[in-house]
């Protein structure tokens, strides 16, 4: 008999149950204890019973481990100084999405050789979490492959859908059934209803096929999400920050009976043109925003890294320059307290005088 599966698969490869990464890189009561608190955090602030404003800030995507934890050591005792009005979550993202081809990240392919260690990179990524928990320092990724979850949500405060899956159903129903709040973003086109409607669906019970924490192939059934919220990024038809914007998703959720409508605006992707420069001018507009009065704005999210740019991967991880992107061009550090230091500062100021 002529085969009949598997046609254009080359190899599989058995990989390490949930359950079993666990046993090598678990987390402590104390770690678990902040990150429900931290989850519990952002879960207020995107309801407004918190008032500060939540900053997700950090690189593009995670390639140097070594360069993320001394970004991540910065950010915590950033969050010292600004915390009494900025909660600071950092950016670690392990998977990337791709248009055509091209590094698909940290988890993916961790030798960036084209490899696909899978195996190897749940270890990296998974031991890197465990280290940022232990500064209490918060953080957010985008879930993009529906089984990853399951080797690492129980590190993470926040995920986000990206513009390329808020139409997916699958993704809608992972994210019904996450234990952390999770922003949809709306479609690279700009389209803001989409998103809306991921974000009511994943408020609503679902069910979808996916593995347990033995790895177990079984079908998950979800009681829905009420800490979802929508994330503007810009489209191919422009910036979505503005006041206009802010206010026509807030009465798109209204319309579709979203309890606690909230934004989180995105200074990077579209809305800065993809110019890492223009983050600041961005940020700037919708602090403006915040200290006029505009309640539904909970955050933002901006891409930053310990140097500014990006640089290109070409064959050797040692000729890469150190803490610099590899994918999105991100801001340098400098800038980023810079900017961080200020808004609080103006923020305190919005609040002494109202």
């Amino acid at each position: 008999m002529k085969a009949i599966d598997d046609l254009h698969i080359k190899q599989i490869t058995p990989l390490i149950s949930p359950e079993e990464l666990k046993k090598d890189f678990s987390a402590k009561n104390s770690d678990y204890n902040y990150i429900i608190e931290s989850r519990n955090t952002i879960t207020n602030i995107l309801e407004r019973k918190d008032d500060r404003l939540l900053a997700i800030v950090g690189p593009c995507s995670i390639h140097d481990t070594v360069a993320g934890l001394e970004y991540a050591e910065k950010l915590k005792e950033l969050s010292r100084k600004i915390d009494d009005e900025i909660f600071p979550v950092m950016r670690v993202y392990f998977e990337k999405p791709r248009t055509t081809i091209g590094w698909r990240g940290l988890i993916m392919d961790p030798d960036m050789d084209d490899t696909y260690d899978i195996q190897k990179g749940l270890h990296f990524s998974r031991e890197f979490l465990l280290k940022i928990a232990q500064l209490e320092l918060p953080t957010g990724t985008e879930m993009l492959d529906p089984i990853i979850p399951q080797y690492i949500s129980d590190l993470i405060s926040w995920a986000a859908v990206g513009a390329r899956t808020s139409e997916s159903q699958t993704h809608r129903s992972l994210a019904s059934g996450m234990s952390i709040p999770v922003g949809f973003k709306n479609g690279t086109g700009g389209n803001l209803n989409l998103a809306v409607n991921a974000i009511n669906t994943a408020m609503h019970p679902s069910s979808f096929i996916g593995i347990d924490q033995q790895g177990n192939t079984c079908i998950l059934r979800t009681e829905g999400n009420r800490s979802c919220h929508l994330i503007l990024r810009g489209g191919t038809s422009g910036p979505n920050y503005y006041e206009e914007d802010v206010e026509e998703s807030v009465e798109l959720m209204v319309e579709a009976r979203i309890d606690n409508p909230s934004v989180i605006i995105d200074c990077s992707h579209a809305n800065s043109g993809k110019k890492h420069t223009r983050q600041r001018r961005v940020f700037r507009s919708v602090l403006d925003q915040v200290l006029h009065g505009q309640k539904n704005i909970a955050g933002i999210m901006m891409e930053s890294n310990l140097f500014e740019g990006n640089q290109k991967f070409t064959e050797k991880f040692d000729d890469l320059k150190y803490g610099v992107s590899i994918t999105d061009s991100c801001i340098g550090w400098n800038e980023t307290e810079e900017i961080l230091l200020s808004a609080a500062e103006d923020l305190r100021n919005y609040r002494k005088n109202k």
